[in-house]
């Protein structure tokens, strides 16, 4: 399977549960942090895919941990290997923002053949702290007893963070562009209609407008999330594997599932059931 098509069937068909076991790609062992931020920046190429990091001299300690924390998993390195040669899509990281302790993903572009070919992963300079909430992160959330614990440490958290973004880049691969630009142009006039009407969302010209994109705004949006958190899900499921709390950190997750997103409990479910350890003990 080429490195296209693995990218546009990596969550609808297998996440990625070929690529984490027998055909997992070995990714380059980092070197020092100054000398692979500044090999990758002078080797890329505006008009070539591959993986661009582009992380200010001040944060380049605390990036090579989170970025290590994250190869240390098959699931990492064989993404990160992926989107290393990857034949059009540059994925950009960088570290900065004004949400220190959270992460973003934008910046895309299209090709004129709809393939998905520049993104750009924002990570705030302290993601290594801070948990969101469990509603729409049920995977980070779970996390935060067991650093109290220290039975992790802060590093699990922003390679998890990492991971959740990964899923981004993921899902918006998948997404048809013309979809995509639609919903950015169709969500605005959705709110305004949405704030005027008394927040009745059965206006007909509300139900129109989400039946067009695909769904309301709140739709739209929190899938996206649930698929950065099926990602996360895939990194701990890997990271976490081996630990005797393996069990009662999933189980956090499903109940969270559970009660905040029901509707999409087969996306995490389907991870569990790859890795029978973890569907036997918390996803039955």
């Amino acid at each position: 399977m080429n490195i296209s098509s693995r990218l546009s069937r990596l969550f609808l068909l297998t996440f990625l549960v070929v690529l984490a076991g027998s055909q997992v790609v070995t990714a380059q062992q980092p070197g020092s942090a100054r000398n692979s931020v500044r090999d990758r920046n002078v080797s890329s190429k505006a008009d070539a895919g591959g993986l661009r990091e582009d992380i200010p001299e001040k944060y380049a300690k605390r990036y090579q941990e989170w970025k290590e924390e994250f190869l240390s998993t098959d699931i990492g390195k064989a993404q990160w290997e992926m989107y290393s040669h990857h034949p059009y899509l540059q994925l950009t990281i960088t570290v900065g923002g004004k949400n220190a302790e959270g992460a973003g993903t934008g910046k895309y572009k299209w090709n004129e053949k709809g393939e998905l070919i520049a993104a750009t992963i924002i990570l705030g300079e302290r993601i290594n702290e801070g948990y969101p909430s469990a509603v729409y992160y049920p995977v980070m959330n779970a996390l935060e007893p067991f650093e109290s614990r220290n039975l992790i440490g802060g590093t699990v958290l922003a390679a998890t963070k990492i991971a959740h973004e990964f899923g981004h880049v993921m899902k918006i691969s998948t997404t048809p562009h013309d979809v995509y630009h639609l919903q950015l142009q169709l969500v605005p006039i959705y709110n305004k209609i949405f704030l005027s009407n008394g927040y009745n969302v059965n206006d007909p010209r509300l139900v129109e407008l989400a039946q067009k994109m695909g769904g309301n705004p709140v739709e739209i949006w929190e899938d996206r999330e649930y698929w950065g958190e099926a990602n996360a899900m895939l990194f701990l499921r890997d990271r976490v594997a081996k630990e005797k709390f393996h069990c009662r950190l999933f189980g956090k997750i499903k109940r969270a599932v559970e009660e905040y997103a029901k509707d999409y409990e087969e996306r995490f479910a389907e991870i569990a059931k790859s890795q029978g350890a973890l569907y036997s003990c918390s996803w039955k």
